[in-house]
């Protein structure tokens, strides 16, 4: 047998020069990997809200949150992007919503204000203005139809409620008056005139007239007050008395006016004005 110690010395130097390769190597990514390639399960980034598998996602939990509790299942910004989402179909709508909401102060505010408001909001355009002026008609018209022919006693609740729906939000007066029949159903509901933020201009000869041409029995006057604040002013108790001494030469009954503020109303009749 030869010597064996040439053959260790060769042995250690190969060992030493595949160590020095390894410790050559400019970054750990560089050295091969522990794991096959079809090993590695890839770490997936959270979806951030501007994505828009983000925006599907977050739209698709907010509609079944809404058709499976309803109204009363959403807050008012929420209630507000589900209109929204119709208008503007791949953006994140909630930074509108909510900018929508401090704008104008609530719900039934955004859905009442005036198209050329809306549009002054940054991110509101003719789409979105016009999904909202959508959903105001709607409330109009199903608060309305649950007054039309109605017996005005045994819906007075519906009454106010349409009013207010109608009215209180409004930043500019309007009179309105309702025209009852011989048994006090209501006949028909008609704006009658529109005003400034504290002025509307009635004419007594202009409402008995229109009375007269639809066969109305009764009136009921409405009007708002932008202020919020129902209280009749000098002018308003004035212009009522006008009308029904107008009214009742001709047999014609004012059953009452209604001020509809921002969240109550007063009545003349019960105030003992009329």
């Amino acid at each position: 047998m030869g010597p064996i110690g040439p053959r260790v010395s060769c042995s250690v130097n190969n060992l030493f020069s595949t160590f020095a390769q390894t410790c050559r190597m400019t970054h750990f990514a560089d050295s091969p990997s522990l794991f096959a390639p079809d090993e590695i399960t890839p770490v997936e980034r959270p979806p951030k809200p501007g994505d828009l598998s983000y925006i599907k996602d977050h739209r698709l939990r907010l509609r079944t949150r809404f058709l499976s509790g309803g109204a009363h299942a959403v807050p008012d910004y929420e209630l507000l992007e589900l209109i929204l989402f119709r208008a503007i179909p791949r953006r994140d709508v909630k930074p509108l919503a909510r900018l929508l909401l401090d704008t104008f102060g609530d719900f039934n505010a955004v859905i009442s204000a005036p198209i050329d408001r809306l549009c002054a909001v940054n991110g509101v355009g003719d789409a979105v203005a016009l999904e909202i002026k959508i959903i105001e008609a709607g409330a109009h018209r199903l608060a309305r139809a649950k007054v039309l022919q109605r017996h005005v006693v045994s819906s007075w609740d519906a009454l106010l409620n349409y009013c207010h729906t109608v009215m209180a939000h409004r930043e500019t007066e309007q009179f309105r008056i309702l025209y009852l029949d011989t048994k006090n159903t209501v006949i028909a509901d008609e704006e009658q005139a529109k005003g400034t933020i504290d002025h509307v201009p009635v004419y007594p000869r202009e409402v008995v007239k229109r009375a007269l041409e639809i066969n109305a029995a009764a009136l009921i006057l409405v009007h708002n007050h932008p202020s919020g604040d129902p209280t009749p002013s000098d002018a308003d108790i004035t212009m009522t008395q006008q009308i029904a001494d107008a009214a009742q030469t001709l047999g014609i009954t004012v059953h009452d006016h209604l001020i509809i503020g921002k969240s109550a109303e007063l009545s003349f009749r019960a105030q003992g004005l009329l």
